[in-house]
């Protein structure tokens, strides 16, 4: 019999998550019965949605939703053969039994070179919501100029790398120095630290004087009530994510939208990337095909050990992660 670790959600987060909000529980397993399989969580992600899903999908005492890149230790399922390593949303969990619903196998073609935790950042779910934000909501085009807040974030990062290839001038902002000279080092054309220019309102027109025909919001708040004058005419804004305002316990003022979308008749979409999960195979081609061409680089912060997930969940909010935060079991 084996015993599963479990992270619980142990108190719905009153502001920002604390330690104190989770509970480490272990959970007997049983034995598997026929099509059932047993898997053993490798690496886990931790992610911004995490933070608003739980107030919104979750009961206190329920295991933390997430997703995870886990080997098959044992089956009775024939579809799936011991060894074989699958991307599962099965939450925060060392262990667990599936039916197999649900599980992504990883490529059999899957480069020994690349680290599988890549499933979870720049050739997963991240990585599809800019490849999908970009092509589909934004309909990015050849020597338009692209604006990625959160930049040096999972999501972020591969924006703006996208936009490169696409033929797009890019421009980023990130929460630190360290982070604005890795967004250079990637192939940004123009990057800022948001927290230290004297004013945001000033930065965005320095670093594109002309505006903006693509703004990829990861933000929400302040920032995109000020981007939102930026934009040009006929300008698209694929709205992420709003990580400024998950952990409020005020909602913010604002922003107050209407006149820059009428008078730039701007269109603003947000999106889910789940949306695309019939198109997954063709995304992760692509971003898969890009990385090993060296086209699109990849940073992960990498925790060790399940006991820390709280912490690196929290870091993650932070914003004390370069790239994609996993954690490594």
């Amino acid at each position: 019999m084996v015993t599963a670790k479990v992270w619980v959600l142990k108190k719905h987060f009153q502001g920002f998550p604390k330690p104190s909000d989770f509970d480490l529980k272990k959970i007997e397993l049983p034995s598997l019965q026929h099509g059932e399989l047993l898997l053993e969580s490798v690496f886990l992600s931790v992610d911004p949605y995490m933070r608003p899903y739980s107030q919104r999908d979750m009961k206190e005492g329920d295991v933390m939703i997430g997703t995870q890149v886990a080997r098959i230790v044992e089956s009775k399922n024939p579809a799936f053969a011991v060894g074989a390593f699958v991307v599962a949303n099965s939450g925060w969990r060392s262990h667990f039994i599936s039916d197999g619903k649900g599980l992504h196998l990883l490529p059999s073609s899957w480069p020994e070179s690349l680290p599988k935790s890549l499933a979870l950042g720049t050739v997963g779910m991240p990585g599809l919501t800019a490849y999908f934000g970009l092509f589909e909501v934004c309909k990015m085009k050849p020597g338009e100029t692209v604006l990625v807040n959160a930049a040096a974030g999972a999501v972020g990062s591969v924006v703006g790398q996208l936009a490169k290839i696409g033929g797009c001038k890019v421009v980023g902002c990130a929460g630190s120095d360290d982070k604005v000279a890795y967004l250079k080092k990637i192939g940004f054309d123009e990057a800022f630290n948001y927290k230290t220019v004297t004013s945001l309102d000033e930065a965005l027109s320095k670093a594109s004087p002309d505006g903006y025909d693509c703004f990829f919001d990861n933000v929400g708040g302040e920032f995109s009530s000020i981007a939102i004058n930026h934009m040009k005419k006929h300008g698209r804004i694929a709205v992420c994510g709003a990580i400024s305002q998950y952990n409020d316990s005020v909602p913010q003022k604002g922003p107050y939208v209407q006149i820059p979308m009428i008078f730039k008749e701007l269109r603003m979409e947000g999106f889910i990337v789940s949306s695309w999960n019939n198109r997954r195979e063709e995304g992760q081609k692509a971003l898969l095909k890009w990385v090993l061409e060296g086209k699109v680089k990849f940073h992960e912060q990498v925790t060790e050990g399940f006991e820390n997930m709280p912490a690196a969940f929290i870091g993650m909010l932070r914003g004390e992660n370069l790239g994609k935060a996993v954690v490594k079991v």
